[in-house]
């Protein structure tokens, strides 16, 4: 294969990436907005349950993908994490609303509520990654 064929085949990878990518971030993104839109509607709209939800659930199913991708699935992260880690699980968890929810409580002088929203997103979305690794590692050691 000619050096032109090398480079044409490696833009053809980066396009497929790139379509990954986007896909995953396409449904992520719409997942994030219905979780939000039904948990609002259920659970009001005092707290950013939405944003705190995903992102808790977010980091727990990227420690079990994390896990299964590069520790028992040879080759899987390189294939899968475009669609999957960055696409899907970066357009469903959004620290940036997380930011904007947050000085939006500050604003409202909600300051208690901002700062456990804080820190509970913080410590629940780390250890909603460490559960999901921990059952992914399940009968593995």
């Amino acid at each position: 294969m000619g050096r032109r064929a090398r480079e044409e085949a490696g833009e053809r990878q980066v396009v497929m990436i790139l379509l990954q990518v986007a896909l995953g971030g396409a449904i992520g993104a719409s997942l994030r907005y219905l979780a939000g839109m039904a948990l609002m509607r259920s659970l009001g709209t005092a707290f950013p349950y939405g944003t705190f939800f995903v992102n808790v659930l977010g980091s727990f199913v990227m420690g079990l993908l994390a896990v299964l991708l590069m520790e028992r699935l040879p080759g899987g992260w390189s294939r899968l994490s475009p669609l999957l880690m960055t696409g899907l699980l970066g357009g469903f968890t959004t620290f940036s609303a997380f930011s904007l929810d947050t000085i939006y409580l500050f604003e409202r002088g909600r300051h208690a509520l901002a700062l456990f929203y804080v820190g509970g997103s913080v410590l629940l979305s780390m250890g909603g990654l460490v559960a999901g690794m921990a059952l992914a590692r399940i009968g593995t050691q």
